[in-house]
């Protein structure tokens, strides 16, 4: 049994990576903390819970669940990732929004409200990121959300009402000012920060010149593979989109020289 335990947002692992292991939980519980079972495809069994103080066990160490990705193996990494979305849903939907009361767990990934029998379950914000090209170069823009100085794709959330490749188009528009074509579905990914999902996508220029959404952008332009800036890390769908343009471009050896964040 692998033990996935978040402290907020912290995960407990060691040095290598690994989570704590046992049949027990490795730190005390109390009578109000619920834990989630999960399996990996392989059988292995994870049990996954949030802690309310800091946690401390010889030889391990809290860390965000985005530098644990360099530590961990793919598997753990995306378990513990479907496990933050879980114990955020849980702490989010203690109450039912229709009268107020206290809700219970119904099955491991449902509730039920006792009093009006509504159920809750899990919910995804979807959004969309989007490669659009101009010959030999790639559209990259500077969100201001960024917390470091690197580029990335145009993303943004679906709305209602809308497909995902509308909300490719309107987002581009949005924030560029330019119309776009070619609208291919790339990948997805879940992102569980706190509970997203992203659908990548490629697309090609059709028209227009660059105005930046100033509320939404710091900068943006047309980057050649022999100007690339940093990127974003390789955990991300959009390191993904970029290093699929590259090899596209014929220009892997760019890969590794990245400095990604």
């Amino acid at each position: 049994m692998r033990w996935i335990i978040f402290c907020k947002d912290e995960l407990l692992v060691n040095v290598h990576g690994r989570l704590p292991e046992g049949e027990a939980c490795p730190l005390p519980l109390e009578p109000w903390h619920h834990v989630f079972r999960l399996q990996a495809p392989g059988g292995e069994p994870y049990s996954a819970l949030r802690l309310d103080t800091p946690m401390h066990l010889p030889g391990y160490t809290q860390t965000g669940l985005r530098q644990a990705y360099r530590l961990m193996d793919a598997e753990a990494y995306r378990l513990a990732g479907k496990a933050r979305e879980l114990l955020h849903w849980d702490a989010e939907s203690k109450y039912c929004g229709v009268c107020g009361a206290p809700v219970k767990f119904e099955t491991e990934i449902s509730k039920r409200c006792p009093e009006c029998g509504k159920e809750l379950w899990p919910q995804l914000s979807t959004a969309v990121i989007v490669a659009v090209t101009r010959g030999d170069s790639l559209l990259m823009v500077q969100s201001r959300s960024f917390r470091h100085n690197f580029m990335g794709l145009v993303a943004g959330f679906v709305e209602t009402g809308e497909t995902l490749e509308q909300a490719v188009e309107r987002e581009v528009m949005e924030e560029t000012g330019i119309c776009i074509s070619d609208i291919r579905y790339f990948a997805s990914q879940p992102w569980p920060f706190p509970c997203g999902l992203m659908v990548g996508f490629t697309a090609r220029y059709a028209s227009g010149d660059i105005t930046l959404q100033r509320s939404e952008l710091r900068s943006g332009g047309w980057y050649t593979p022999d100007a690339m800036p940093a990127v974003p890390g390789p955990m991300s769908i959009a390191r993904r989109l970029i290093d699929h343009w590259l090899r596209e471009q014929g220009r892997p050896d760019v890969i590794p020289t990245l400095k990604d964040f």
